[in-house]
């Protein structure tokens, strides 16, 4: 016998248990990325087991194994976490407790509580993503669970999973509507789904510090770390340098902002006057910021206004990196103002730090000697003319970017410029602050994101991880803090023609490219537009668009006591309609009628056709001579119908004859 003759040949309780442990894998899958590879391994084996012994119709294991597989959850979970509480450790027992329930599914009982395990831990997927997909996919959850569900209701007979699938798809359908109301307009006293407490595993990003290698690593994640909408025109791509951590303090191998420690507190202490002066025409914007876990608002050099966010204070520091009062754990959106033509810091040498002059001793005696060698070959000591020296060694020396340059010494600029000659933009950027240092000139890194792609199908510019970048700033006497990019000097296309390093393609990927690159792109594009109007609409649905809404209704300065008003009226207004609907129905529809109606479709389609007119008593002698005793229980519930129409037998009442038609057997 084929698998699957032998899986539709099963008993009931064998078929219905491998549909529930089909559901459960599904819920759990999304949880592999964030549960100990101990307790993955642990669910597949036991819903592995469960399903054989379903197949072989063999006895549950005893309450022992049940209580030493608990013993492991338990002990295993304390281990990885040691906690028994908070996020993590919670979802990892309780998904494992789900899993070992199967273990005991012996009576309904028993397959309720499996149900409302299931929908427990579908919900805790959100704890970790509420991505478009990930949504997606618990939706699909729910309608199987609620098909489990809907079936176990159904004890008699042998019914088929699609009648219980509609069933439940019916039923989600209905309560659609009632969850988008609750959705609009249940007050929002928090984020829905924000866990600031165990947010700290936040996604990779940016760092507070910079060794070699560290954004090379970066490079290679395609994954969106934010989005911009503009007001306006765009500015070219050569000026979209999204300003994040600066970079001052170097050890030699890293390089740390001043007074980093400092640097956490809210607000955090200036250095100095920034003394910023912006020219032009300010460029509005809207940024969409993936969580990070940093206070970190990356806004496009230089923000000139405060970027206004729900519910965080900001501030910007003297090195005009601007930083909120909190980390960012959830998905936020907020406006920003910035100038591209800017002017910023002192004018003169003297209230420069001289934090931003110093070197470590003892490293990189090779670039010392390079920058002695500039110096002399332009005596006039201006600064300037030094800069141009050193961008003409870089663009001359036959210095290459790549996202492999090799693993660096200890002097790391000293083997930039004299024997690798190649790297990502970190290595570029420290050796050539190195370098300048070396030559008296002020100059500090500044790391953040470069460039972004316009998305045509909804207008974003989306910037990615792999954006991520280093540039420098050196000091000018009379015009102050400067931005020098020498890796466009290196690599033109990384921010002129904005031609990127990529990383490397799937198998799939590669050949959607092959077949169609155009198609592919759009693809792409699309499914991230859909991706980030599912981050706008849902994710980024705060209280205060709630209260835009009732401002919008009348509302002069609603709260959040107006906002239960109007979902109360709501519900009470939907609850009456659908009361005189049900009432209306009623009386322009016989129910008896359209009961008997039902039960002639369900014949119908297991092949036998019968009259309009033909009463229930006919139809069940055609019932008996088509499917003989196998269909006693559909002649029995016939001549009830029809007893209760004609006969007025006691206990044969429309409701309780509803209730036995959803638990026939029907032919099939």
């Amino acid at each position: 016998m084929n698998p699957i003759a032998r899986l539709a040949s099963l008993p009931r309780d064998g078929r219905d248990t491998l549909f529930l442990l089909l559901v459960i894998g599904w819920v759990v899958v999304p949880h592999v990325a964030n549960l100990p590879w101990w307790t993955s391994a642990l669910v597949a084996i036991v819903l592995a087991w469960r399903a054989t012994l379903a197949v072989r119709a063999q006895p549950l294991p005893s309450r022992w194994w049940l209580l030493a597989l608990l013993g492991v959850a338990l002990a295993g979970t304390w281990l990885t976490h040691r906690t028994l509480l908070g996020r993590d450790a919670g979802v990892t027992l309780i998904v494992a407790l789900l899993a070992l329930k199967t273990l005991e599914l012996r009576a309904r009982r028993d397959a309720f509580v499996i149900f409302f395990l299931g929908f427990f831990t579908m919900l805790t997927n959100f704890f970790f993503s509420q991505s478009l997909a990930v949504a997606a996919a618990m939706l699909l959850a729910l309608l199987g669970l609620l098909t489990a569900l809907v079936n176990a209701h159904m004890p008699v007979g042998r019914p088929p999973l699609r009648e219980a699938a509609r069933i439940a798809g019916w039923m989600a359908l209905l309560g659609a509507p009632v969850m988008a109301v609750l959705f609009v307009l249940f007050p929002r006293i928090a984020p829905l789904w924000g866990i600031p407490g165990d947010a700290m595993s936040g996604r990779s990003g940016l760092s507070a510090q910079m060794q070699v290698g560290n954004i090379a690593s970066l490079a290679l994640d395609e994954s969106v770390a934010f989005r911009v909408k503009f007001e306006g025109p765009a500015p070219a791509q050569r000026d979209l340098y999204f300003r994040g951590p600066v970079l001052s303090e170097f050890d030699g191998r890293e390089w740390r902002p001043l007074m980093a420690r400092a640097m956490l507190r809210f607000p955090p202490p200036q250095l100095g006057d920034p003394q910023l002066v912006a020219f032009g025409t300010g460029i509005r914007y809207e940024v969409t910021l993936e969580p990070n876990n940093r206070p970190w608002l990356l806004t496009l050099d230089a923000g000139t206004q405060a970027p206004l966010a729900p519910n965080l204070q900001t501030a910007m520091t003297s090195e005009l990196q601007w930083v909120s009062s909190r980390p960012v754990v959830d998905l936020l959106r907020y406006q920003a103002v910035s100038h591209v033509n800017f002017r910023h810091g002192p004018q003169q040498r003297i209230s420069v730090l001289p934090e931003y002059s110093n070197l470590p001793p003892g490293f990189n005696p090779r670039t010392l000697e390079l920058a002695g060698r500039l110096m002399r070959e332009n005596p006039s000591g201006d600064a300037l003319s030094l800069i141009q020296a050193g961008l003409h060694q870089l663009r001359t020396g036959g210095y290459t970017y790549t996202l492999e340059p090799g693993v660096y010494g200890e002097h790391t600029a000293d083997e930039f410029w004299f024997d690798n000659k190649q790297g990502f933009c970190e290595h570029i950027a420290s050796a050539f602050v190195v370098l300048m240092r070396a030559m008296s000139i002020p100059a500090r890194v500044v790391t953040g994101y470069q460039g972004g792609e316009l998305n045509r199908v909804d207008g974003y510019w989306v910037v990615r991880q792999s954006d991520a970048h280093a540039w420098t700033e050196v000091w000018l006497e009379t015009r102050g803090w400067v931005r020098v990019d020498p890796t466009a000097v290196v690599a033109p296309g990384r921010t002129g023609m904005f031609q990127r390093l990529s990383a490397p393609r799937g198998v799939f990927a590669t050949a959607m490219d092959t077949v169609n690159p155009t198609l592919s792109a759009t693809l792409r594009s699309t499914w991230e537009a859909m991706n980030n109007g599912w981050n706008q609409w849902i994710l980024n649905y705060t209280q205060s668009r709630q209260l835009n809404i009732l401002r919008n209704l009348g509302f002069e300065s609603p709260g959040w006591e107006d906002l239960s008003r109007v979902l109360i009226g709501v519900i009470v207004i939907v609850a009456l309609l659908g009361a005189l609907w049900s009432w209306w129905d009623r009386l322009q529809h016989d129910p008896w009628l359209r009961l008997l109606a039902r039960a002639r479709k369900r014949l119908r389609q297991a092949g036998l056709e019968t009259g309009a007119a033909t009463p229930p008593r006919e139809i069940a002698k055609l019932v008996t001579t088509r499917f003989g005793a196998d269909a006693r229980g559909c002649v029995e519930w016939l001549l009830k119908l029809e007893a209760q129409r004609y006969a007025r037998v006691p206990g044969a009442d429309l409701p309780a004859l509803r209730r036995e038609f959803q638990q026939l057997s029907w032919p099939h």
